[in-house]
């Protein structure tokens, strides 16, 4: 191929020395024709093909490949077709007897062409994305899987993430409360993919049925929910890369924490010292463009939204209410009635009409009894007999004195100091579990070993007076005997000082 410097002396000496082409081709040396092809074009054209280079053997199996590859993608990545294993594919269904390099060069060639090309996007401010990532971590010394909750303002890439134990409904409407209390406000939108967490059901027009948790999400804090189309995670590509920055710059190393709540804590950290962050190519830092976000973002509305999924139990004989596998305890007295769970991040309520009748730390395994002893003592004192055996109660640990103030009731009075003992211990239904216990040790000191004393020992701690007991009713009580001061008895003292 000749230089672009021929050309241009060949074009000098035609087009402004006004010479013929016959005359450039003598004094160049160069045909006719090639004088031409520099006098048409500036600079080499290099080798133009009219038309493709005909593949006899490859070209009638194209098809086929095309095909194999529209397949691939809805398969795994790491189980779709190379093309080693498409050309082995050809030669044994198709009898293929061409060679592989033509291919390879076809199956390169086309997974260019099928990459899916994108429309840059403006993100005015007040606008934000969610979406959930998954990463390891160290949890009270328990190497744990976490579901963070991320949570971007595209405009100034502002971020928001928050570790919790599962993916589920709760945490994802506590993520959203959190994160508007971090930011101070409410996005104008947020845009989601098709989560099940918010979307019951994508119907055939495109539209979407709403989950009733996310319903009334969207109803208290009134921002526009706006959803990517199903299976495209780029849709919201501001997002996916907080997932990929947190899990690569937040939780890398792997984070060690007490508890969820530390974990958190710090995070809210990170989020903050990021403000003071460049990200992209942007002079500003992402602090400086948030301030943007902030002015056009609305306020939080008056009133409570409970980040709770709710579902209606009914109490079982035992007293238990079914919760994501596990069961948690009510008062017995709530047996066989309709009753409703609230299920936060940390807490299972439950309600029964507008009574809250029972709170637990919540759980995230399956298959367990979480009891509340308190809720069965008046179903005991019914039955003191199984006082013994009762599950509840197993692995409630009481101060020493509980355990020897009941050998010495039902020492004292059979199987009604068992029954006694119980009235005690619902004592505790009231008041808190240290001033019955000290209760308990003052009337063993005092010998009044009852409940009648203890309650009103307990009463006598919260009004902060003098115990008023009729010893008369306890016969184990030592009577106190007062005598008359004699003139002698002062005598008697002054002799032993005088000693």
């Amino acid at each position: 191929m000749f230089q672009v410097e021929v050309y241009a002396a060949v074009r000098r000496y035609v087009l402004l020395e006004g010479h013929s082409r016959r005359e450039a081709a003598g004094v160049f040396g160069l045909s006719r024709d090639t004088i031409a092809k520099m006098c048409r074009f500036s600079v080499p054209p290099g080798y133009q093909r009219t038309k493709p280079p005909e593949k006899p053997k490859l070209g009638p199996l194209t098809p086929v490949i095309d095909a194999i590859l529209e397949a691939d993608r809805s398969a795994p990545v790491k189980q779709r077709h190379t093309a080693k294993r498409i050309f082995e594919r050809l030669g044994a269904e198709y009898g293929y007897a061409g060679g592989y390099t033509v291919v390879k060069d076809y199956v390169r060639l086309r997974r260019t062409r099928m990459k899916e090309a994108f429309v840059p996007l403006a993100h005015p401010p007040g606008h934000a994305q969610v979406d959930f990532g998954q990463c390891i971590g160290i949890i009270g010394g328990v190497r744990t899987v976490m579901h963070v909750f991320c949570f971007d303002l595209p405009h100034s890439d502002a971020p928001f993430v928050k570790a919790y134990p599962a993916e589920t409904t709760e945490a994802f409407l506590d993520g959203h409360v959190s994160a508007f209390a971090f930011f101070g406000g409410v996005p104008l939108s947020i845009l989601y993919d098709n989560t099940k967490l918010a979307v019951a059901r994508i119907l055939g027009d495109g539209r979407r049925t709403r989950t009733r948790a996310f319903t009334e999400l969207v109803s208290h804090f009134l921002f526009r929910d706006r959803f990517g189309r199903p299976g495209k995670g780029n849709d919201k590509g501001k997002v996916e890369g907080l997932v990929k920055y947190t899990q690569r710059t937040f939780m890398t190393p792997l984070p060690h924490a007490a508890s969820f709540e530390a974990l958190n804590a710090a995070l809210a950290e990170r989020c903050r010292a990021r403000q003071g962050e460049h990200a992209g190519r942007h002079a500003e830092t992402i602090g400086e463009r948030l301030v943007r976000d902030l002015a056009v973002l609305s306020g939080i509305p008056e009133g409570l939204f409970e980040p709770c999924e709710k579902k209606p139990a009914k109490v079982s004989s035992t007293g238990l209410a079914r919760y994501r596998m596990n069961d948690y305890s009510v008062p017995t007295r709530f047996a066989f009635q309709s009753v409703l769970v609230k299920g936060f991040v940390d807490e299972v309520v439950i309600v029964a009409g507008s009574e809250i009748i029972a709170r637990h730390g919540r759980i995230y395994g399956r298959d367990q009894f979480v009891f509340d002893p308190k809720h069965y003592l008046a179903l005991l004192e019914q039955k003191p007999g199984a006082l013994d055996q009762a599950a509840p109660l197993q692995s409630w640990t009481l101060p020493e004195g509980f355990q020897r103030i009941r050998r010495l009731l039902e020492s004292r009075m059979g199987n009604r100091g068992k029954k006694e003992f119980i009235q005690i211990l619902r004592l505790m239904e009231v008041f808190e579990e240290a001033i019955v216990a000290a209760a308990v040790v003052d009337a063993m000191q005092l010998g009044a070993i009852g409940f009648d004393a203890v309650k009103q020992l307990v009463l006598a701690r919260i009004e902060r007076r003098p115990a008023r007991l009729d010893l008369a009713r306890y016969p184990y009580l030592p009577a106190a005997e007062v005598k008359t001061t004699a003139a002698a008895d002062y005598a008697a003292l002054l002799s032993r000082s005088a000693a």
